[in-house]
């Protein structure tokens, strides 16, 4: 997510929370495994990484409402941990400063799921949170619909 993030001239990476150092976070973005290297710039600036030139942030808390969203100015926040995966779980991150929440795995509960391709226009801007639905959704909604909508199913 990250290094999408920082390819995108309309986002504005502000905050990582992660269990890991600095050192480590930036070797693993450098050098991830499924999207090969990095082709950009990552740096260690104490307990900060400069990407691309851009300084992100860095926390390491396991418990939502200490993560400083609202210091570092980070709105809409992605949920990866696969731990917090209702309305109510996320409550902490909405406090904390965060305005939206993206699940980054199928809801625990009837929270929206949004897949783009399929139905991102059922999006309604007073949901809080929603999910991205699961890596296999994603790779098999947009062939359904395709299919569903040119012969029905």
């Amino acid at each position: 997510v990250a290094r999408i993030a920082m390819k995108d001239p309309e986002v504005e990476l502000k905050l990582i929370n992660a269990s890991y150092d600095a050192e480590y976070l930036a070797y693993q973005m450098k050098y991830d495994s499924i999207h090969g290297r990095y082709d950009g710039t990552i740096e260690v600036d104490g307990d900060s990484l400069v990407i691309d030139g851009q300084k992100v942030a860095l926390s390491h808390t396991r418990d939502p409402a200490e993560i400083p969203f609202k210091k570092h100015g980070a709105e809409y926040v992605c949920e990866s941990t696969g731990v917090f995966l209702t309305t109510e779980k996320v409550q902490p991150h909405l406090k904390a400063g965060a305005k939206k929440v993206v699940f980054s795995a199928p809801a625990k509960d009837d929270s929206h799921t949004i897949v783009m391709g399929v139905n991102q226009e059922t999006y309604d801007s007073s949901m809080e949170c929603v999910s991205c639905a699961s890596c296999t959704t994603n790779g098999l909604a947009p062939l359904v619909k395709a299919i569903n909508d040119k012969f029905g199913i």
